[in-house]
């Protein structure tokens, strides 16, 4: 598929999509990014896949977003804020809406980001150890893009134990806030996948993309308004003090002025 993301399809017709920058724990770089829009728009329009795996290379799920990519949006201007928001936010929604049953192998950890892609996810197991975060107000950002879905995913009362925190948490926490719906030992993680690729396998895969579509419309709303607002959240959070304080706090190795 591309430098960053990588496709294999079986002959069952199911597909494994493998974030490949493991060397950076899997963080969303905009070629990232752009590689995993392509990659749901091909597999979405493929009718010989019939399910598709998201996953991550080494040992992380996702980082979250890269941070240098986070640094240049402070730095640039207000068009370029706004055009890199609508690149994360088209990623996840290109994602969420495609019409084939996305499975999350969650096999590491995963923040900020990486948590949105198990949001965008129609189930995701994962493996007991890693931990998990909504690390983005650690850096004076908030989790903007992400939020339709996470809430979707979590609800809001879940939502609101870890959503602004920054608090770090377990996989069987995870579970029990709607993130993961299993988590398993590393030997069991690929057989608790298979259990749930295989029902589909024998379903209709015209109506299981309309059911699908069906669910999303019964659900939280999450339409081209609530996206654009999110963009703007993050657009404008990328322009704060508090933005540039904590990415350079990051970058200097030193805690941020308003860290205890």
């Amino acid at each position: 598929m591309g430098e960053t993301v990588g496709i294999e399809i079986d002959g069952r017709g199911v597909a494994r999509v493998t974030l490949q920058r493991a060397e950076k724990h899997n963080a969303l770089s905009a070629e990232m990014m752009d590689e995993l829009t392509a990659a749901a728009a091909r597999l979405g329009a493929d009718s010989s896949v019939r399910v598709v795996v998201l996953t991550g290379a080494g040992e992380s799920f996702c980082a979250g977003g890269d941070l240098g990519w986070m640094r240049a949006q402070a730095e640039t201007d207000a068009a370029g804020r706004a055009r890199e928001a609508g690149r994360l936010a088209g990623m996840l929604n290109a994602l969420n809406l495609l019409p084939k049953p996305l499975i999350g192998r969650v096999q590491g950890q995963a923040f900020g980001g990486g948590l949105g892609l198990i949001s965008v996810c129609d189930v995701a197991i994962g493996v007991t150890g890693p931990k998990f975060g909504f690390t983005e107000v650690r850096l004076g950002l908030i989790p903007a893009t992400i939020g339709p879905y996470v809430v979707a995913r979590m609800g809001e009362a879940m939502a609101r134990r870890v959503f602004f925190s920054a608090r770090a948490f377990g996989a069987e926490e995870a579970v029990t806030l709607g993130l993961l719906a299993r988590a398993v030992s590393p030997e069991a993680l690929d057989d608790a996948v298979e259990a749930e690729v295989k029902p589909y396998l024998s379903a209709a895969p015209g109506a299981v993309a309309e059911a699908k579509a069906l669910v999303r419309r019964l659900g939280p709303l999450v339409d081209e308004d609530v996206i654009a607002g999110t963009m703007a959240a993050l657009a404008a959070r990328w322009e704060s003090a508090e933005a540039a304080e904590g990415i350079a706090a990051f970058f200097d190795r030193r805690k941020p002025g308003w860290a205890g």
